[in-house]
């Protein structure tokens, strides 16, 4: 069976099912001499699992890391979210519904917006409601939060795992788990990441109707696939997977420390893309040169109002610190349209990727831009940090942002506040107009970042959330080859360098065509890193640019990709 590899690794064990209590709410009317005790229950319920996630975050702390623990710091500011808890106690006070009918019915109302966003990252946020929820209701049920004892080489089976149940996994039994719900993105997901143990989610939910407790099962996280009872020739193929993968591993970290270095001995930059100061840890351990996307919207999720300066400020510095030399990429404020923010109140949009976001929303509304810009150029004083401007289509957008840029410049300075007078600028490439004119672009900025999601999705007329027209979402396209060698050659042109911060980064096919176009910088998922810098070591420019030529004459995704396959090599 086939899901979403959501955390790399293979695995052979046993089946742990993991059917999750019935934690349903009794419904039971109250009567208005009852409301001020449901209330008093409800405080006493959410107090409890605020002590409860403390002691889980302390937990955490110790064994993955304070990064990793502060998932359930969040928790605990959606445990007494205000909006939340008015909501339940709303269903007391006026409904007259128990603490527990409540608290249910509140949970089900913010997770189901949650599930019905556009965005991943916002979709995946409704586990996390309904994980503070449970939490909250098995308290009020008087239910105890022990965990059983898992058996030796356990494969736990669930239709979903919270962030609370993966914390606890014992990596001493536990050796990997396959979920029916779920996403890359899910709080759960990153955190089997962060502990290094196999993963494969959003199977189906039909997929748990076929497993029985303990049977014999085969994860593998690098492909996404699952496989039941398993015949002997196929353990035997996957037990050789597992050493070839372990072998892998150890092979790949000589190029931790090292740079990224063609056959010819260019160096080539090899950075990463990150969320939040959570993701740092794990991309220095890859061997990240760099962030060369750090999506700064994550700071605006999950949260009832805006962050200020002083916050902003905090996170851009402690990530610039923890990044020592190395460049620090943070892309401003990236929202609107399918990011839906809550407390912004912006309009629905029959288009939402075409609508009011990124730089539009940025610039019509300063007040929320200039706090950004402020925090970014007083971080910039602490490390090797760069400014982008996300989806800029034209040159005024580019000339309004440096204004608003040079103007805050002009504030620090009469304040006495320090910062790099000689940051970077930069802009994302992502819509096909910017390329028509990139050559005036660029005598606006320092660099070029291209970010491929978007430029495909632009390009093709494709909703990547589409699962219909998915297929068409190619990097492989000649149309969207063409406007990333096209970009570079501008960028080149101009004096400035150009890097790439979208998935295609991270492609080992693309690999020879991005380095044949002259790309300087490649971004991408810190699971990636080291990969990338193995196979670079394996091309020189000039063999790269006979690849990007002759893909360019190609004249369908199928038969570029089928080429690049063809001359993808293994050595050097």
């Amino acid at each position: 069976m086939r899901g979403v590899a959501a955390s790399p690794g293979i695995a052979i064990g046993k089946s742990v099912l993991k059917m999750e209590e019935a934690l349903l709410a009794d419904e039971r009317e109250i009567s208005p001499d009852e409301v001020d005790g449901e209330l008093e229950r409800l405080r006493e319920g959410l107090e409890k699992a605020v002590e409860e996630l403390k002691e889980l975050q302390e937990e955490t702390e110790k064994k993955l890391g304070k990064e990793e623990a502060e998932i359930f710091g969040a928790h605990q500011m959606l445990v007494q979210d205000p909006e939340m808890v008015k909501t339940i106690e709303e269903g007391i006070k006026k409904d007259k519904k128990n603490a527990e009918k409540a608290l249910e019915e509140a949970v089900e109302q913010y997770a189901s917006l949650m599930a019905g966003l556009e965005d991943e990252y916002m979709q995946a946020r409704e586990a996390d409601i309904r994980d503070v929820g449970s939490r909250v209701l098995r308290i009020l049920k008087g239910k105890s939060d022990e965990q059983a004892d898992l058996p030796p080489d356990s494969v736990i089976i669930a239709r979903d795992l919270t962030p609370s149940d993966t914390a606890r996994l014992d990596k001493e039994r536990v050796v990997a788990f396959v979920t029916a719900d779920g996403s890359r993105t899910s709080h759960s997901a990153i955190m089997a990441r962060s502990l290094g143990i196999p993963a494969v989610v959003g199977l189906g939910r039909d997929f748990l109707k076929d497993v029985d407790d303990g049977a014999k099962v085969i994860v593998d996280g690098n492909e996404g696939e699952v496989f039941l009872n398993p015949s002997e020739e196929k353990l035997k193929e996957y037990r050789e997977r597992l050493e070839e993968f372990e072998q892998e591993k150890k092979r790949l970290a000589q190029f931790k420390d090292v740079k990224a270095v063609t056959r010819d001995g260019e160096e080539i930059e090899v950075a990463g893309n990150i969320g939040n100061i959570f993701d740092v840890e794990p991309l220095l351990e890859q061997g990240g040169e760099g962030i060369g996307l750090f999506r700064t919207e994550f700071l605006y999720m999950d949260r009832e109002d805006l962050p200020g300066e002083e916050e902003q400020f905090e996170a851009y510095k402690e990530v610039a610190q923890a990044m020592g030399d190395y460049p620090v990429i943070i892309r401003t404020l990236d929202i609107g349209g399918d990011k839906d923010l809550p407390y912004l109140e912006l309009p629905q949009e029959m288009n939402p990727f075409l609508g009011y976001r990124a730089i539009r929303l940025c610039l019509d509304q300063p007040e929320i831009f200039k706090p950004q810009l402020r925090a970014i150029l007083r971080a910039s004083h602490y490390g090797n940090i760069k400014l982008m401007y996300p989806m800029i289509a034209t040159l005024e957008e580019v000339k309004e942002a440096n204004r608003l840029l040079a103007e805050i410049e002009k504030e620090l300075e009469e304040e006495g506040i320090p910062f790099d007078g000689e940051m970077e600028k930069g802009i994302m490439i992502e819509v096909p107009g910017a390329v028509m004119i990139a050559d005036a672009l660029a005598g606006e900025v320092d660099f070029f970042s291209i970010g491929t999601n978007d430029l495909i999705q632009y390009t093709m007329a494709v909703d990547r959330g589409n699962e219909r027209i998915a297929h068409l979402h190619s990097p492989y396209h000649p149309g969207v080859l063409k406007l990333i060698k096209e970009t570079i050659e501008a960028g080149h042109r101009n004096d400035i360098w150009v890097g790439m911060c979208g998935e295609a980064a991270g492609d080992e096919l693309l690999l020879p065509f991005l380095l044949g176009a002259g790309l300087d910088e490649f971004s991408m998922s810190a699971g990636s890193v080291l990969r990338i810098k193995e196979l670079l070591g394996f091309w020189t420019r000039e063999e790269a640019k006979e690849i990007t030529e002759k893909a360019l004459e190609l004249g369908t995704a199928e038969e570029v990709e089928k080429f690049l396959k063809n001359n993808k090599k293994t050595e050097k």
